[in-house]
């Protein structure tokens, strides 16, 4: 029998309607925060302004509230292998103290949600699902559990904040607020060891903006002296709107806009597969795992995400406008599209893209009476 230890969906189930507040809300509410409904939750958008929080963030270190994230734990003797079942990622490979990016794909081949994950011992696995997925993978990953109960599934999420510090200044930072003993190497993991705030939890060199940093896991209680002290330390508070721009100009998928769940979403465009969202990283074709048959069975010339940097000025690139080759054919449609603050506000934007290669010229219909020229790349964009 299934061992599953139910979560507590407090703070993750809106249904009566009413958004939840992290633990640091007051904290944003203080420094001046625009603060909207993200998925059921209430989250800064920006602070001063997106260009400004991007840029401190490329140049120093940005903070981010990122605990509307979920948290899992999952223990079990053999817990690697049963993973790796079920992921993209050869997750057996994956040593005591790293962490790895992976796909989760129905039994159809589509992408249901991508992870982070870090393998604590031989024995657990903490993930993160992205926050509008946590109902879905819960259900997803107990549907997909051993029967003889050897794997023991977990929700940390209600309990656990999240905070991420990004940016070439954030391992001095972090080493002034944590103590030097915290500082971990990018995609690793360890316990946060004794420090000056007393605060307990676990730290990873991952995160969402392309900078070396830390994403650190902390009980809702740590969670405002942590973030008063890395703000007291010079690091610069980071919003929804800058967050979105910094992982675009490195390429990273966003959930429900670079890809949709199917069971979620009838936009059959977003039902894609590990192949066709082109990323370098997270697929090992050498092992079996739930959805590889659709993965492998792709020809050259299907469409794959690629990078677009327009070339002209014109109407900046967005969700869902169509790219044209130059002979007028549609080839595409973009899913994500902004201006870039590290490139000048360049307009850039990534789609699903057929026949093409780094390096064509492309046009991206901005609108019926107006196209713009634009590149195709491999992100990222800087």
């Amino acid at each position: 029998m299934r061992e599953v230890l139910e979560p507590n969906t407090g703070g993750l189930s809106m249904g009566d309607g009413v958004p939840a507040r992290t633990a640091l809300y007051e904290e944003h509410v203080t420094l001046g925060a625009n603060i909207v409904d993200f998925h059921g939750f209430e989250l800064p958008i920006w602070y001063s302004n997106i260009t400004e929080e991007h840029l401190a963030c490329r140049a120093g270190a940005g903070l981010f509230d990122v605990s509307h994230m979920g948290s899992f734990r999952f223990k079990g003797t053999g817990v690697r292998e049963w993973l790796e079942s079920i992921a993209t990622q050869k997750c057996s490979t994956i040593s005591p103290g790293r962490c790895a990016y992976t796909h989760f794909l129905d039994h159809d081949g589509h992408l249901i949600d991508d992870m982070i994950f870090a393998v604590v011992s031989e024995n657990e696995i903490l993930g993160v699902p992205n926050a509008s997925m946590v109902p879905v993978m819960w259900k997803w990953f107990t549907e997909h559990l051993p029967s003889d109960g050897s794997i023991v599934l977990e929700d940390l999420s209600p309990e656990t904040s999240i905070i991420a510090l990004q940016g070439p200044s954030a391992r001095g930072i972090c080493e002034q607020v944590l103590g030097i003993e915290n500082h971990v190497g990018r995609f690793r993991w360890a316990e946060i060891s004794a420090n000056p705030l007393g605060i307990s939890g676990w730290i990873q060199g991952t995160g969402y903006t392309g900078e070396a940093g830390y994403e650190i896991f902390i009980p809702n209680s740590d969670a405002p002296a942590l973030w008063r002290a890395l703000v007291g330390a010079g690091a610069t508070p980071v919003g929804l709107g800058a967050r979105d721009t910094l992982r675009l100009e490195k390429g990273f998928l966003l959930s429900g806009v670079d890809f949709a769940c199917t069971w979620l979403d009838d936009d059959t465009f977003l039902h894609r597969d590990s192949h066709e969202t082109n990323v370098p990283f997270g697929l090992d074709l050498n092992h079996e795992f739930i959805g590889r048959d659709r993965v492998i069975s792709h020809g050259v010339n299907d469409e794959l995400l690629w990078g677009v940097k327009q070339l002209e000025r014109g109407p900046l690139p967005r969700g869902g406008k169509v790219i044209e080759n130059l002979d007028g054919s549609p080839i595409g449609k973009l899913t994500s599209g902004a201006p870039a603050p590290s490139l000048d506000r360049t307009g850039i934007g990534m789609g699903y893209i057929a026949g093409v290669s780094p390096g064509d010229e492309v046009m991206i219909v901005a609108s019926p009476r107006k196209k713009v020229r634009a590149v195709i790349m491999r992100p990222p964009f800087v």
